[in-house]
Order: C-alpha cells, then sequence, then structure tokens
C-alpha cells in the first residue's frame, strides 16, 4: 500500500537503482518494478495545490445531467468538489512552490531567449524522426488543444527582448505579450496561472468549451455533429472562432484529426442509436461524446505514446495503464474482475487524486514543447502509386489554405501523405524555420522558439539541473555529460556558461534519448506520474466507466477499438499502407508504382 513502511522501502529502493542503474539499462522485470516504484515516489513527491483561485460555485442547474455527462466547463466532474479542473481554475505543479517564485524580469530574459533560439534552436538541416510517421506529430497537437492552454496574453507591459546586430527581425526590441495574469494571485506568493481550457480529457478540441459553438458544431438530429463536404465543420462556425488565440494554429495535420473523430463521433451515434432506440438527440450526444473522449485517451495511451516511446518496458508499462498486468486478451475473456490498477488497469478502477486536487501542471505543459515534430516542407503523395501531387511550406498548410488543400487533395491521399512521411525529432537544431518566422492568421509576427524559452522561464518552471534534482534525478556537472554532441556542449557552454542556467528545454533537447525514446528521460518522470493520474482522476475513466454510464454498447466500443480500426472505418482504402504495420504511428508502406 502506498504510504506504509513497506512501500517507502520499496520506493526508495526503486529510486536508488534508478540514479545508479537507470531504468532503460535493467532486464524488463526489473525495469517494470522500478517504474512502479518510481511512480509511486512521485504521486507522494511530486504533486502540489496551488489553490483554487477566484471561482465562483457553479449553478447545478446548469447542469442538469452532470452525474452522467461531461460538461461543458469542465464543472462536476468530482461531486465532492464541483470546480476541481474546471475552467479558470489554476494549473497545478509538480515541484514544491518554494521552487516556482519567478526571477526578476532581467533574470528572466537572461540569457537572451531570441540568440537561445537562433544559435541553439534553428534547425540547419531536417533531422527526421525515423520510427514515428508524420500523424504522431498532428496528433500531440491535437491533444495538446484538448488539454491547455493560459488564453489571451496580457495587451500591455509586453516582454522587451533586445536583438542582437545581425539579427534580421524587423523590430527591435522584440515584443512578446505576457501570459494572462491570474485574477487572484498573490503578490507575494508564488507564480500562479489560470486555464482557458478544462484540465479533463474530455475531446474539448472538438466540442469546444463554449456555448456558441457548442451547440453550432452540433446538428440536433440524433445527437450528431455538422460536417461539410470537406469533412470540416461548416465554415459558418468561423465566426464563433478566435483565430487570435490557439486556433491561429491550425493546419491540416490537425484538420485530418478533427475530421477524423468528428467522423466517429457521427459513427458511435448510429452505434448507440440502432442498440438503444429509445435515447434522443441530447442522450445520443452526451454518450457519443464520453465514447469518443474515452477512445481518444485510449488511443494515446496505447498507441501514441508506445510510438514515441517504444523502449519495451514503457510499451508494456503504458499498455498496463489501459490494460493492467492481465493484459488485453486476458481482459476480453474475463473483464475487469477486481479494482486494483496495477491487475486490471485504470479504467473502471477507483477515482483517486492521490491526496492533491487534480490539475494539469506547468510542468506538464512545459515538458510538451514538441514543435519539433512539425517539418518545414511536405510532399503529398497519391494512395495508389505513391507519385508526388503536390509539395507545400508550413505556411501553406496553415490554417489560410486549409479548405483549398482540402479541396485540391482527397483525405486518403492526405492520410496515406501523413502516414509515409517522417516528423522532426525532438533535438537542438530542428526547429521549424517558419515558425520561428510565423505569420499568425491575426496579422502578427512571433518567433515561437523565442517564446517557448521564455514562457517556461515566466511561469515559474524551473531550469534544467533543478528540474532533475526535483524529479529524483542526478543533476548534470558538465556541459560535456549534458549531451553525448561535442560541437553542442561548446554552443552550451558558451550561451549559459554555467549548467545550472541551462533552460528546461534546451537540456531536455540536448540529453542523448533512451533506446526507441523520442523523447528525453527527464521529460519522461512527468510523464510517468501524469499520464495515469489524468486517467485515475476523472471519474468518467474511473467509478463511472460504466454500463450504467456509457451504456454497455459504448463501453465495447471504446475496448474494442483503436486508431487503426477508425481509420479503416472511415478510410478503408487506407488498408494496403496499413498492412503489416504495428502501429498506425509508425511508417506506413508505401505504395509501389501503378
Amino acid at each position: 500500500m502506498p504510504g506504509s513502511p513497506f512501500s517507502s522501502i520499496y520506493d526508495g529502493a526503486a529510486e536508488m537503482l534508478d540514479k545508479r542503474v537507470g531504468w532503460p539499462r535493467m532486464p524488463l522485470p526489473l525495469a517494470m518494478l522500478t517504474l512502479i516504484g518510481l511512480r509511486h515516489r512521485l504521486r507522494e513527491e511530486n504533486l502540489h495545490d496551488t489553490g483554487r483561485g477566484a471561482l465562483d460555485r457553479p449553478d447545478v442547474t446548469a447542469h442538469e445531467r452532470y452525474l452522467t455527462a461531461r460538461t461543458l466547463d469542465g464543472s462536476y466532474n468530482d461531486l465532492n468538489d464541483p470546480l476541481m479542473g474546471s475552467l479558470g481554475s489554476r494549473f497545478g505543479r509538480n515541484v514544491p512552490l518554494r521552487y516556482t517564485y519567478t526571477e526578476p524580469d532581467d533574470a528572466l530574459l537572461d540569457p537572451n531567449p531570441r540568440l537561445v533560439s537562433r544559435v541553439l534552436l534553428t534547425r540547419d538541416e531536417f533531422q527526421p524522426a525515423t520510427t514515428l510517421n508524420l500523424l504522431a506529430g498532428a496528433w500531440i497537437q491535437f491533444e495538446v488543444h484538448d488539454w491547455f492552454s493560459h488564453g489571451k496574453n496580457e495587451p500591455e507591459n509586453p516582454w522587451q527582448v533586445q536583438l542582437a546586430d545581425d539579427d534580421d527581425w524587423p523590430k527591435n526590441p522584440m515584443e512578446i505579450p505576457r501570459t494572462r495574469r491570474d485574477p487572484s494571485a498573490d503578490p507575494n506568493g508564488p507564480a500562479t496561472f489560470i486555464t482557458d481550457d478544462t484540465h479533463w480529457w474530455d475531446g474539448s478540441q472538438i466540442y469546444g468549451r463554449d456555448v456558441a459553438f457548442a451547440d453550432g458544431v452540433r446538428s440536433h438530429a440524433d445527437g450528431k455533429l455538422r460536417i461539410d463536404d470537406l469533412g470540416l465543420p461548416p465554415s459558418d462556425l468561423e465566426a464563433h472562432v478566435d483565430f487570435t488565440g490557439v486556433a491561429g494554429n491550425f493546419w491540416v495535420g490537425l484538420a485530418l484529426l478533427h475530421s477524423l473523430f468528428m467522423r466517429e463521433h457521427n459513427a458511435i451515434c448510429d452505434h448507440l442509436k440502432a442498440k438503444h432506440p429509445e435515447l434522443g438527440d441530447q442522450e445520443l450526444y452526451d454518450k457519443a461524446r464520453l465514447v469518443n473522449a474515452a477512445l481518444m485517451a485510449k488511443i494515446h495511451t496505447v498507441d501514441w505514446t508506445p510510438a514515441i516511446i517504444a523502449h519495451p518496458t514503457t510499451v508494456l508499462a503504458l499498455r498496463m495503464n489501459w490494460w493492467g498486468l492481465e493484459g488485453e486478451e486476458l481482459d476480453k475473456k474475463l473483464g475487469r474482475k477486481t479494482s486494483n490498477e496495477v491487475l486490471r488497469g485504470i479504467p473502471g478502477s477507483p477515482t483517486d487524486h492521490h491526496g492533491v486536487p487534480y490539475a494539469l501542471t506547468e510542468e506538464f505543459v512545459a515538458v510538451y514543447r514538441m514543435h519539433p515534430l512539425i517539418p518545414d516542407e511536405f510532399s503529398f503523395r497519391a494512395l495508389g502509386d505513391d507519385h508526388e501531387l503536390k509539395k507545400a511550406t508550413l505556411p501553406e498548410v496553415g490554417v489560410r489554405h486549409v479548405r483549398e488543400l482540402l479541396t485540391e487533395l482527397s483525405m486518403t491521399d492526405l492520410f496515406y501523405s501523413f502516414g509515409t512521411m517522417h516528423p522532426g525529432a525532438i533535438t537542438l537544431h530542428n526547429y521549424p524555420k517558419f515558425l520561428q518566422h510565423f505569420d499568425r492568421p491575426d496579422g502578427s509576427l512571433i518567433d515561437l522558439a523565442t517564446i517557448d524559452i521564455l514562457r517556461t522561464r515566466e511561469r515559474g518552471v524551473p531550469r534544467y539541473n533543478q528540474f532533475r534534482r526535483l524529479f529524483h534525478l542526478k543533476p548534470i556537472e558538465t556541459f560535456e555529460e549534458m549531451t553525448d554532441n561535442p560541437r553542442w556542449a561548446k554552443e552550451l557552454e558558451r550561451i549559459y556558461g554555467d549548467v545550472e542556467r541551462v533552460d528546461l528545454m534546451i537540456g531536455m533537447y540536448a540529453e542523448p534519448k533512451p533506446k526507441g525514446f523520442g523523447f528525453s528521460d527527464t521529460a519522461f518522470r512527468v510523464f510517468i506520474l501524469m499520464a495515469s493520474r489524468r486517467l485515475k482522476s476523472d471519474r468518467f475513466f474511473t467509478r463511472d466507466f460504466r454500463p450504467e454510464v456509457y451504456t454497455q454498447a459504448g463501453l465495447d466500443w471504446v475496448e474494442g477499438n483503436s486508431m487503426r480500426s477508425v481509420l479503416l472505418r472511415h478510410f478503408p482504402g487506407l488498408e494496403p499502407p496499413l498492412r503489416g504495420v504495428e502501429n498506425p504511428f509508425a511508417p506506413w508502406v508505401r505504395a509501389g508504382p501503378g
């Protein structure tokens, strides 16, 4: 049991073994036991509450279906604490709050984040992640748009980033708006920020978070969503979309996934209506959303994450999060017969916040800065014979051009192209050049790499070495130890001078990765903790993952489907390139010449 003397000894031994040997170097059984111990230790020491903030208790009469349906604002997921995880609540922390006080402004700009962007992040040449396909890069952005947003930035008093003499940026200093303030922040306390999305894994990137969009995207017939001839939400909904926010980052990769899971929602509605003709439009919509959100969470857990961290130990560990030690086959034969999450997986087990109110954390946001996954150039090819249909740059597949691209190219050709292209490796010198000079739809020009560096500092996330200490990892003593690339070590020393000053994102990009990993072991520590927490804290994945809430047909849909089956249900022509491919986020089979 967590917190028992045996558990303390076990967790301490796991941490000691990890520091001395490293879990990636251990035999599979020992590595699994070590990861279980590390997760226990992280749950005990790396969950920290930042407080409620200025939120009013929600009006229960506005959420009459809250017992069996997700609410638009995320309230009433926890019935004893209805505001937990809802819109406007604070981001939590994975490090003690005393380490999250922000530095003075001059220290926050040192070393200069634009210099870091230009010297350490600029893509010299595209470095592909050859074990993945580009759907993996699009998928994480698709999910991030559900998980977290800090909302619109402050309109006044922007950061002033001074530029070097040889910098060709059109305005000196570069102005970067500050993160939106927490309206109830303690001026003498640690940094706190509020979410503009719910903290729950609820599919909000599809279903919306405000009443006008959520209502407008519905057909109000049989629970279904409105989808136009291009497979997207109808263009009249653009009146409800703010392109100055995250919607300005929309591109064809996101369009494919939005279309796919809107189609999936409607297929779920058809299935549920056939099984339960007594259900009306609202009930079908509510249950299809529950099923679709759970299926996306499952795909992320058992498909996407094992693809991007494809070490044998982590592949098994991630499948255990969903299926437990009994595994998928036994689960299908016997069902989930125990409440123990290690044996039967998290879905349907008891809800547990591990003593700290649930929230996504600033440290979680920081480790998901994975923009190097995105290429600068694209080659779209024909499913039938792999001949090139079109070349495009990143700006040419952005939000302004999505509809024209979907008019010109078929969905099957686009999915095939994404399945056979590689994303970029998450490493130094591989940041998309077009995102360092990003013309946003609202007319602003930004360097997203500079912003990524500054945001992590501004929000009080510790720098790389301190972050490692707080996540029970050995700190790095020299730049040569930080990376196995001698040139990078010299560049890091020239920019930072002291290993203690290295930014978290830069250290994670620089460090050698475990076998099969697409991102760093440092980032993985946050993932060990938060991947299971997002499931374990949500009653719709735990105590209410049951037929009385989902219907048995709905549960069977979640348990019986995967990314492969979703793709083939809506685009059966993709079967040839997926044939023999174990994971749909791994490279697909290229078509031969006709």
